[in-house]
């Protein structure tokens, strides 16, 4: 069995359509929304398998590829990579999806391009990449990527590649949004590492410049809401505005901004 076909072997769909709604209530409990700039979602071609290369800003960046693929991608095989050490700690997330490399190092590097280039003979594959290797800024810039997706990349012929830009910035509410937009698709295969290199590096930055643009701007008229999550300050402040609707006669609304989609 080669290193794909385990990693294969090991996700099973029964965990991924139970694990994926679970995942989407535990988002929907700690952020105020989900939501994907407008006009972004990527025109996939069903016929080839997809490269997601995303920047890293937060711990939760993994969960929104859980949310956006159990709410958009629901067709596709979801995979990505994760610290080998990690994966031991959490081992059933090898039924999910997840298989584990050791970043940083010769054997790390060939692992990741070996497993990839297998899944990737599947045209229903798509791989979720935090692409900057570990956590950074999303103001950041020049955006740094690791080398390997420019390998991927380079070596894979008629891969969907799409760049995802996240953030959670907070705007009116007690608990974040979660941001996301997709960037225009490219085609994989050719070139030389150099060359994707900067062309991934250059393509996910615009699409996380558009993004903070977007949040900056704090128009929920912008975004797509994929799910919608808590809302409110809770406790006695929220009693009290209950109770004032009611005498009113009006429903409550938690939320601070009504306009809020």
């Amino acid at each position: 069995m080669t290193p794909a076909e385990a990693v294969r072997s090991a996700r099973s769909p029964r965990i991924v359509r139970l694990f994926g709604p679970y995942m989407c209530r535990y988002v929907a409990r700690r952020f105020h929304g989900v939501r994907l700039a407008r006009g972004t979602f990527p025109d996939l071609p069903p016929d080839r398998p997809v490269i997601v290369c995303s920047n890293h800003p937060s711990w939760w960046d993994p969960a929104m590829f859980m949310v956006l693929a159990t709410l958009r991608f629901p067709g596709r095989f979801g995979y990505g990579p994760m610290e080998a050490k990690a994966l031991e700690r959490y081992g059933f997330m090898r039924r999910i999806g997840l298989f584990g490399i050791e970043p940083g190092t010769p054997r790390g590097a060939a692992t990741f391009l070996k497993v990839c280039t297998g899944l990737l003979d599947d045209p229903r594959t798509m791989l979720w990449i935090t692409a900057e290797g570990s956590f950074t800024d999303a103001r950041i810039r020049p955006v740094s990527l690791r080398p390997g997706i420019a390998h991927l990349a380079r070596r894979v012929e008629g891969a969907s590649v799409v760049p995802l830009a996240l953030e959670y910035p907070f705007w009116d509410e007690r608990t974040p949004e979660a941001l996301c937009r997709f960037g225009p698709v490219m085609r994989s295969g050719g070139g030389t590492v150099e060359e994707w290199q900067a062309r991934l590096e250059s393509a996910l930055a615009e699409t996380m410049d558009a993004l903070a643009a977007d949040s900056m701007a704090r128009d929920p008229a912008r975004f797509e809401p994929l799910m919608k999550g808590a809302a409110g300050v809770g406790g006695v402040y929220d009693l009290w505005r209950r109770a004032k609707a009611l005498a009113r006669g009006e429903r409550f609304h938690p939320e601070h901004g009504r306009d809020h989609p």
